[in-house]
């Protein structure tokens, strides 16, 4: 019914894991981000920003043609309301899910992202990036751990796409030099979290083939040839 145009990243993942707690059936077609497959003309026509994910539904509920949909959030949406599962339907419940996979999508997933780039893998360390990016990152996971506790559950109450949404980008945290243990509301919900079955399903559709991470893969993972490989100037 539907396929997944993945790469397994923080943002492939949020929608493995919800195809996966749905049960719908899908396909995986890999996108291999580190030799360029995002830049492809095909891929091009069902994700105009070049990022994965992206979906094409086959059986969208309108009963009309294939339906694609890219960007995380609107994949999420668009796959509950497809459903009925994981959005409330009350008009509060649902703007409160909503909003909190909207700060994902502008504040958690982005700042994890360019912390990460800065002070993991740009081949210059720059303090000030490291700095600036480490302490936005910090305060996000301010801003979690309170909603957490002010729950008592998950992010918007109930099991939702906004924890679907959120829960990838904290499997970054080791690598990112940051504990849980600073984050105890975090810590208590990466944990229910993480124990979903459904959860570690997701989490393992594909790997990155064990290759050298060259030069060339960080210019193209990085933004630095897009103008290259899209052919222009």
């Amino acid at each position: 019914m539907i396929d997944l145009y993945y790469a397994p990243t923080p943002n492939g993942w949020k929608i493995s894991i919800m195809l996966e707690e749905l049960g719908l059936p899908y396909t995986v077609k890999p996108v291999n981000i580190r030799a360029g497959e995002q830049f492809a003309p095909e891929f091009l026509a069902i994700s105009p920003n070049n990022r994965i994910p992206a979906i094409v539904d086959h059986a969208p509920a309108d009963g009309g043609e294939p339906f694609s949909a890219f960007e995380t959030g609107a994949i999420l949406i668009y796959l509950a309301e497809k459903t009925g599962r994981f959005l409330p339907a009350d008009l509060r419940g649902r703007s409160i899910t909503i909003q909190w996979v909207m700060w994902q999508m502008a504040g958690l997933g982005p700042m994890l992202g360019q912390h990460g780039h800065f002070a993991l893998y740009a081949a210059e360390k720059i303090p000030y990036a490291i700095e600036r990016y480490r302490d936005e990152a910090a305060r996000l996971y301010g801003v979690l751990d309170r909603q957490l506790e002010q729950t008592g559950a998950y992010v918007a109450g109930d099991y939702s796409i906004a924890d679907i949404a959120c829960f990838p980008w904290t499997m970054t945290h080791k690598a990112q030099g940051f504990t849980l243990d600073d984050y105890p509301n975090v810590k208590r919900w990466y944990a229910e979290v993480r124990a979903r079955p459904q959860v570690q399903a997701g989490l393992a559709i594909g790997k990155f083939v064990k290759e050298p991470f060259d030069e060339e893969s960080r210019k193209i993972m990085f933004g630095q040839r897009a103008k290259e490989v899209l052919g222009r100037k």
